[in-house]
C-alpha cells in the first residue's frame, strides 16, 4: 500500500522511509501505519532499512485529531486497529531481517518514541527529543515500550521515564543510551545516510544473521546464544562473502560484498 505522506526512496541497497506529515508532526493514523508496514515489508532487496520524518519531527504518535474526526468506535473496532495496524507496525520492525535505523531529527512522542525504540540503531540530531507522554494522557504505553525500553536504558531509567512521561534531550538520551550517535542539525540528514551506507556495505547475511542472534539471545540461556552463533557461523563459512571478506583482508583493500 502506497500512502501519498510516506515517502521511500531506494538508493545504495538502503530503503529509506520519511514520513512526511509536518503539519501534524508526523503524527501516525492507520491509514500511514498501513503504507510504513508495506513499505518495511517490501525493502526485500534492501540491506538497510532507515525511518525518518520531515519537518523537524520524528513522530509525534498517534494523530488525535485524525481519531477525533473518524468518532467514537467500538472497543473490538478499536483493539483490531490497534493490533493490527500500531502493533503490526512495531513487529514489521522488529522482524525486518535487515538492520534497522531510527533516524531521529526532533521529536518522537508517544508511539513515535516506541517506533524509534523498535529500530536496531537510532541516530539523533541535537534537535531530538523522546518522550514516553502516555502518562500524561491517562494513558498506558501502547508501543511495546514497556518490554524495549528496559532493554535498552535499564529497568530504573526506563520506570522513571515511563512514570514521569519526561521528555529528554538529545543529550540526555545519548548518555543513557538511548541514542547511538548525536550530530549538528546542519550535518544530521548527510550523517545519517552516511551511517547507513556504511552498514549497507556490509556482508548482508552477516548482519541478518546477528540481528536475529541479538533480539533472540535478548532471553535465555548463554548456551542457546552459543547455538546460533554456531550454526550462523558455519552458514558464513560456506558463503562467497567470507572468501571475498579474506581476499580483500590479504589484499589490502576494502571488501565488495554480494550476499552470497
Amino acid at each position: 500500500m502506497t500512502h501519498p505522506e510516506v515517502h521511500v526512496t531506494d538508493q545504495d541497497s538502503i530503503r529509506w522511509i520519511e514520513l512526511n506529515r509536518p503539519a501534524s508532526k508526523n503524527a501516525l493514523t492507520v491509514e500511514v501505519n498501513q503504507a510504513l508496514i508495506a513499505a518495511i515489508e517490501g525493502a526485500g532487496a534492501a540491506r538497510v532499512i532507515v525511518l525518518s520524518g520531515a519537518g523537524g519531527s520524528f513522530s509525534s504518535g498517534l494523530d488525535l485529531k485524525d481519531a477525533m474526526r473518524k468518532g467514537p468506535r467500538p472497543p473490538a473496532q478499536l483493539e483490531a486497529d490497534l493490533r493490527a495496524y500500531f502493533h503490526g507496525l512495531i513487529l514489521a520492525v522488529r522482524r525486518a531481517p535487515q538492520p534497522t535505523i531510527a533516524a531521529v531529527d526532533g521529536a518522537a512522542a508517544g508511539f513515535g518514541c516506541d517506533l524509534a525504540l523498535a529500530c536496531d540503531v537510532r541516530l539523533l540530531s541535537t534537535r531530538a527529543r523522546f518522550g514516553e507522554i502516555f502518562v500524561r494522557r491517562g494513558l498506558m504505553p501502547d508501543g511495546s515500550s514497556t518490554w524495549l525500553l528496559q532493554r535498552i536504558v535499564g529497568t530504573g531509567r526506563a520506570l522513571e521515564l515511563l512514570y514521569t512521561g519526561d521528555v529528554i534531550d538529545a543529550e540526555r538520551a545519548h548518555a543513557i543510551g538511548l541514542g547511538n550517535r548525536v550530530w549538528p542539525e546542519a550535518d544530521f540528514h548527510g550523517e545519517a545516510w552516511a551511517f547507513a551506507r556504511q552498514l549497507a556495505k556490509g556482508p548482508p547475511r552477516v548482519l541478518r544473521l546477528i540481528k536475529r542472534a541479538v533480539h533472540d539471545g535478548a532471553t535465555g540461556p548463554i548456551e542457546d546464544a552459543l547455538d546460533r552463533e554456531a550454526r550462523g557461523q558455519l552458514e558464513c563459512l560456506g558463503s562467497k562473502d567470507f572468501l571475498e571478506g579474506v581476499a580483500a583482508f590479504l589484499g589490502k583493500r576494502e571488501p565488495s560484498f554480494t550476499g552470497e
